[in-house]
């Protein structure tokens, strides 16, 4: 029996117009030093920008201010020198104008034949938005809404599936159904989503808020905040 031949690499032009058509996923390869060699429209509308040339061979921090430059090119710069993947990194995105829109971050080394890392490859797809209540199990969604209304209160995984009277595993399948979330992403997506909510509208200082959050210390909350954003609380307050 005479086996097929494997396909040849895939072109990167090929990829770049398949991702073109694809609004909620940002796409990009970087080349050793973690510059773009190739992206999708998204990608460039998200950064404000209306042309491709304006991000090829340039990297995260050379087209966005601060940290939400710098965090994504230190991502870059650690896949590209150990070699470990980033998978499924829940991140807040910012759209121009600071328009803020939470993302599931993937990137992948690229190798030559020789076994060298020579680039990345990555996504960062947008969280589906909920769906309406109706549309999922009563006590499914009545677990969700009683969490958001006390993310001060202590939760697990488990606590959750257990308050929707659900298998730890029923409960995550669901999850990732619908949200396309582990429940422990779901978990810290709403507690900071929560925490930006009154950074913005209140006055209230950060470590009050990192309590009614649910964080144990003002510390805690600073770094889950700024892994997940890519600033402080007291930045992002600043705007």
């Amino acid at each position: 029996m005479t086996l097929p031949k494997a396909p040849a690499p895939v072109d990167a032009s090929l990829l770049e117009k398949l991702f073109d058509q694809a609004p909620d996923v940002a796409f990009f390869i970087k080349d050793a030093a973690g510059r773009y060699l190739a992206v999708n429209a998204s990608l460039v509308e998200r950064h404000g920008l209306r042309h491709k040339s304006q991000v090829l061979g340039q990297r995260p921090c050379d087209i966005c201010p601060g940290d939400y430059g710098r965090i994504p090119a230190a991502q870059d710069a650690a896949v590209l020198r150990t070699g470990r993947p980033l998978l499924d990194h829940l991140e807040l995105h910012w759209y121009a104008p600071h328009k803020p829109g939470w993302c599931l971050t993937t990137k992948l080394p690229m190798r030559d034949a020789s076994g060298a890392i020579i680039g990345l490859i990555g996504i960062s797809r947008d969280v589906r938005a909920p769906i309406e209540t109706r549309d999922i199990p009563v006590e499914f969604a009545a677990a969700l809404d009683h969490f958001e209304n006390n993310v001060a209160a202590p939760i697990t995984p488990s606590a959750l599936a257990r308050r929707a009277r659900l298998a730890p595993h029923r409960f995550a399948r669901l999850m990732k159904r619908f949200f396309e979330l582990t429940p422990s992403q779901f978990i810290a997506k709403t507690r900071i989503a929560a925490a930006s909510r009154l950074l913005r509208e209140t006055e209230q200082s950060v470590a009050d808020i990192a309590l009614a959050c649910g964080f144990y210390d003002h510390s805690a909350f600073t770094r889950a905040f700024r892994a997940m954003t890519g600033v402080t609380p007291t930045r992002f307050r600043l705007g």
